[in-house]
């Protein structure tokens, strides 16, 4: 049945749910009302035909009301609100977001026992937003009628898209609501928006654990073991755990199914150029799946991916990639386990100051280090073999061998880093950042300082010996981390002593 839309001329009351599912379902009927509102009149527009002077729809809100303090489970990282106030945020893509708003709605009436406030905000919808596939809406229109479009329509204002209640700066004017929420809806959508041109595949593809890796030979091997997974098994041990997985999806949409669940044939095309940061999602029915994303090499990449991939709010991400070696006992091949980072970097300097540390993650750590021992075979301190725990340093300079090397030596000694990168301290200082679980594992490709420098055919070598290791390796502390369950793996340390409600 067609959705009617909401005219936006027509204020319309607000709601109160004490149920979390009636609550949903009356966000997705206004943000699905509204959206077609201004679709309906863009494609009117388009087609000749005469559209009112303004067509303006705004997005769902979620608000909360509690006049006293209430006493929580101290032992619950999300799901409450500190002190008594009114606390609201916009809300989108409810077909996307469903099950996690479900969540963030049910434990607030859980541990406040005060209603949900539903409603139609004051803040626009951009008619760029409207449509989810991406596509292109001045591509639709003639010269003149682009020139309308702005009359008629809001655009997109980066004003309404700021980090700053992540960053914990932001600072609600007289009389206005405090956030619920990290984001609000308009910067979801943008992150949506850019999540699908950088990565090719559609924001609802990603799982709930994301590694990012700086090189293409892992997502080829990822690709390698996720279709076999795909591939129907004999044995039912094997069977069992393949059908844990419903599909593999490339970028371009792409999928193979799971022949241990459906004789489905694989749909969709893949693309003929890959897009600049290429995701493949190796998906569970409940999206907890793994999603790998090829960062390519530098900080500004790592941090433009994982900024968008934020908004998804993902249980976990981790760095899987390489690394120069600094200590003279290191070989090729061994692994680094973070557990402190040197951000040389500098891209998240004026979001997250340096002197804020950026804490190892204790339910990360052991996942990664019990999946090393579990695919290298070694406990104990024979782990000490192949895998050193230190602090890793992330530079921008991919030259630094060449470039002020006294200087970084002497802050290599001060730091006791034992390796040195472009990405990980960006990805585990926006996981800090943004409160998702983080974690690093790396694996040393060359020791500059030690005479084994990175050359084409010592590198070729090393790749094809030690990243199917890797790969599964990070591949099982994945899934490691998903069986310590939600609530162990999102933990406080995480969370601000003035924090949102919303995980």
């Amino acid at each position: 049945m067609p959705v009617k839309p909401f005219p936006p001329t027509t204020p319309l009351q607000a709601r109160l749910f004490s149920n979390a599912q009636q609550a949903v379902a009356h966000v997705k009927e206004l943000y699905e009302a509204n959206t077609a509102f201004l679709r309906e009149h863009f494609q009117n527009m388009a087609n000749g035909k005469t559209v009112p002077q303004r067509c303006v729809a705004h997005y769902p809100y979620a608000a909360i009301t509690t006049l006293k303090r209430t006493e929580i489970d101290t032992r619950l990282a999300f799901g409450y609100v500190t002190e008594p106030g009114r606390y609201s945020t916009t809300l989108t893509r409810p077909d996307l977001f469903e099950n996690y708003y479900m969540e963030q709605f049910a434990q607030l009436l859980k541990n406040h026992q005060v209603p949900i406030e539903i409603g139609v905000s004051t803040t626009s919808i951009p008619i760029h937003f409207a449509y989810h596939d991406g596509m292109h809406v001045e591509g639709a229109l003639d010269p003149q009628n682009l020139g309308l479009m702005r009359e008629t329509f809001d655009l997109p204002k980066l004003t309404v898209m700021d980090d700053s209640i992540a960053n914990g700066t932001h600072q609600p004017g007289p009389g206005e609501d405090a956030p619920l929420a990290l984001f609000t809806g308009p910067r979801v959508d943008y992150s949506l928006h850019r999540l699908r041109h950088y990565s090719g595949t559609d924001p609802a593809c990603f799982q709930n654990f994301v590694i990012f890796t700086n090189y293409q030979f892992y997502v080829d091997e990822f690709v390698r073991i996720s279709l076999d997974i795909m591939k129907k098994a004999e044995d039912p041990a094997a069977a069992a755990y393949r059908r844990q997985y419903t599909a593999l999806v490339e970028p371009g949409g792409f999928t193979t199914f799971n022949a241990n669940i459906s004789s489905q044939a694989p749909t969709g095309h893949a693309v003929d150029r890959l897009p600049q940061m290429p995701a493949y999602h190796l998906q569970r029915e409940d999206n907890n799946g793994i999603t790998i994303v090829n960062i390519g090499v530098g900080p500004s990449n790592a941090r433009t991916i994982s900024d968008h991939v934020a908004v998804l709010r993902p249980n976990a991400w981790m760095m899987l990639g390489h690394c120069a070696g600094l200590r003279r006992a290191q070989k090729l091949g061994d692994y680094v386990l973070a557990h402190g980072y040197v951000r040389d970097d500098h891209v998240l300097d004026g979001d997250l100051p340096v002197w804020v540390p950026v804490p190892a993650l204790a339910e990360v750590q052991r996942a990664i280090e019990d999946a090393v021992a579990h695919v290298t075979g070694l406990e104990g301190y024979a782990l000490k073999s192949v895998m050193r725990t230190g602090t890793v340093v992330t530079t921008d300079n991919r030259n630094w061998e060449i470039g002020g090397y006294s200087r970084l030596v002497e802050r290599f000694n001060q730091s006791r880093a034992i390796a040195l990168d472009m990405e990980s301290a960006v990805i585990a200082a926006n996981g800090f950042r943004f409160r998702v679980p983080y974690g690093t594992l790396l694996c040393v490709s060359d020791r500059p300082l030690h005479g084994e420098i990175k050359l084409p055919g010592m590198a070729n070598r090393f790749y094809r010996q030690q990243i199917d290791q890797h790969l599964k390796i990070g591949v099982k502390a994945m899934e490691l981390m998903r069986e310590t369950g939600f609530e162990t793996l999102h933990s406080r340390k995480l969370r601000s002593f003035s924090e949102t409600a919303f995980q």
